[in-house]
């Protein structure tokens, strides 16, 4: 039929009762609140000042500068120290929405969180990585060209012999906190309250775009997208490992990649 969405497009659906209870509904809730205060809401928040902050500096957004993964200490072994901290940060994050959903009484397979598909799951995480990986780094080009986004270095982190292992666990604890947070958790608690599959997946994504506008308004719309693609990919397969997986090799081949780059070739 003319104009029919392809079918991963077309709202699913909900593998999720929704919750009818009053009481339960404001707990659920306010859980959500909780969640999303000590984690990636908060971040939203400080993202956000950060680019108004940017907005009001007197150098033009274009010109200046933020780095993804900096040093957080002047000695070595310091500054090795805190950035396992922020690692063990991330992962904490993402284990909290795991745990929170195992409470709610939703088993991990669920939400896609098993080791069942591992061959499938490896396919897809490269294929999803190309299809955000590639069309991302033309939109930053574009916002860098429009002067709407930031210079963006993916690390400013000595040549040291840690430097690729910590920008390695950084990329995995990234993808895992963002995509269990704001994919199997959020989502999941979404549909509980009778959200729809649309609202839900555009609500998460745009949170995910909040939390990236330190980078600029491309960063910003870039990771929207990104949460579009992501959510709606998780409520067709219901699989969360391809998620986790794609969005780990992208930062890898970022983090990595841009270290490894004569600064010369840098973007």
């Amino acid at each position: 039929m003319a104009g029919r969405l392809p079918s991963w497009l077309a709202a699913p659906p909900s593998p999720v009762d929704e919750v009818r209870d009053p009481a339960a509904r404001r707990l659920i809730g306010l859980e959500i609140a909780v969640m999303l205060t000590v984690t990636l809401g908060l971040s939203a928040v400080r993202s956000a000042l950060s680019l108004l902050d940017s907005l009001l500096s007197p150098t033009p957004l274009a010109d200046q500068q933020v780095a993804l993964n900096a040093p957080a200490a002047q000695v070595g072994v310091v500054d090795l120290a805190l950035q396992l901290v922020r690692v063990l940060q991330l992962v904490g994050w993402g284990a909290l929405g795991a745990y929170l959903l195992l409470r709610a009484g939703f088993p991990l397979v669920k939400i896609g969180l098993d080791a069942r598909r591992r061959g499938r799951d490896t396919r897809d995480a490269v294929g999803l990585a190309a299809l955000i990986g590639i069309p991302g780094l033309g939109l930053y080009l574009v916002a860098r060209a429009l002067g709407v986004s930031l210079e963006v270095a993916p690390t400013t982190l000595d040549d040291v012999w840690w430097r690729t292992p910590v920008l390695v666990l950084s990329a995995c604890a990234n993808a895992w906190a963002e995509e269990v947070v704001m994919i199997g958790y959020l989502l999941t608690r979404l549909r509980q309250l009778g959200w729809s599959a649309g609202r839900s997946v555009l609500a998460a994504a745009l949170l995910r775009g909040c939390y990236h506008l330190y980078q600029g308004f491309g960063g910003f719309v870039g990771n929207i997208v990104m949460g579009l693609v992501f959510g709606r990919v998780w409520q067709r397969t219901g699989r969360l490992w391809p998620l986790i997986g794609a969005h780990a090799l992208i930062d890898v081949v970022a983090f990595v990649g841009y270290a490894l780059l004569p600064a010369g070739l840098r973007l």
